[in-house]
């Protein structure tokens, strides 16, 4: 059966990591952080990280993209006037 001075002990170390879990909790939550990582992502898809060259595939997609949906949103203002 287990002291109660081992029982205190482990209820200590469970305290512990679970302070160090919401630590990591709201660090990862944060705004900034949140902000940070979304930032990294969006650069990571436009600019090869190894060489630091655009990836100009992505890229084009995008502008691509973006030029369709101006020229649907103006033929369609076209269509209702």
């Amino acid at each position: 059966m287990s002291k109660p001075s081992d029982i205190e002990r482990e209820i200590e170390e469970a305290r512990e990591r679970l302070a160090s879990t919401i630590d990591q909790l709201l660090y990862r939550s944060h705004p900034k952080t949140v902000i940070g990582r979304e930032v990294t992502a969006v650069k990571a898809h436009y600019v090869d990280p190894e060489t630091g060259q655009p990836r100009t595939d992505n890229i084009l997609k995008t502008v691509g993209g973006v030029v369709g949906v101006i020229a649907a949103l103006v033929v369609i203002r076209k269509i209702v006037k």
